[in-house]
């Protein structure tokens, strides 16, 4: 091996028991992110400041793209300490295009684009899709841990960061955000997906490995949680329209939830000021 080939052993080569949900690994994680979650926001409602947000989105980003990087690594090389053997073998059907890598490529947008309907868009298509994805692994990681110490460092913190980010997202912009924002996220929502089509479409021409970006393929039966039921009952095109009315339903429900909690705490806030005044 060369140098750079011991070096990523070495990152590789911690092993653990494979965490089950909510067990030490998992709590541990879970309440990190909970942490910093809550002070992120209450810093930022505290301390309102649109620039010092958009480094602090950069440096989500910056996070999450180093650590995908050293994934994408340890998953195309392989070697054998009892023969000497190495392999390099991108996996292609780790290639990361799905919803929770979708702010890889979406964050850097958030953070230096220029206000208006694209900026706009990005950053509720994050504080809805690209949260619920975040929230739905973190939740229930079972299916991404594995005994490689890295890799599921990795996958909480990629998906914590999912969840840091659309929640702050929700909480700073509050008052701007509505219906027309979510709109400009359903198009990038459309944007993404048309490209997860394309790439599926495409992709398979060059290799015979698996490869299904957003779980979407035509190629492949779905093995999402509900889909993955109805998905050999009904024709691929249903399949294909309710897996977009799901997302997009899912998307829209959390943009009204988190008006609804503004609401609520606005009147809270009235009537405790109306309270404290009466006195």
């Amino acid at each position: 091996m060369n140098f750079f080939e011991k070096i990523l052993y070495a990152i590789e080569r911690p092993k653990m028991e494979t965490p089950g949900n909510y067990g030490w690994f998992h709590l541990m994680f879970f309440f990190i992110i909970l942490g910093i979650t809550v002070g992120a926001c209450i810093w930022f409602y505290r301390k309102p400041n649109e620039k010092a947000l958009r480094w602090f989105l950069f440096g989500c980003w910056a996070t999450i793209f180093l650590l995908e990087i050293g994934k994408q690594l340890i998953f195309s090389f392989d070697f054998n300490p009892e023969t000497g053997e190495k392999t390099w073998d991108y996996q292609w059907y780790a290639f990361p295009f799905q919803l929770c890598s979708s702010p890889l490529y979406l964050l850097p947008f958030a953070a230096f684009l220029k206000e208006g309907k694209v900026r706009q868009g990005v950053c509720t298509f994050l504080a809805t899709f690209s949260l619920f994805g975040g929230m739905a692994v973190f939740f229930y990681p079972n299916d991404v841990f594995i005994s490689t110490v890295y890799i599921n460092i990795q996958t909480m913190i990629h998906h914590g960061v999912q969840i840091i980010v659309g929640v702050l997202l929700l909480s700073y912009y509050r008052k701007q955000l509505n219906l027309k924002w979510f709109l400009y996220g359903l198009a990038v929502y459309a944007v993404m997906i048309t490209t997860a089509m394309l790439l599926n479409w495409l992709i398979p021409y060059g290799t015979e490995e698996t490869f299904n970006m957003f779980y979407i393929s035509p190629a492949y039966p779905s093995t999402l949680p509900v889909l993955s039921i109805i998905y050999p009952l009904v024709p691929y095109v249903v399949f294909f329209l309710l897996y977009l009315l799901g997302f997009s339903g899912i998307a829209i429900g959390i943009y009204y939830a988190s008006k609804g909690i503004t609401q609520l705490i606005r009147k809270g806030r009235a009537c405790f000021s109306a309270k404290r005044a009466a006195e």
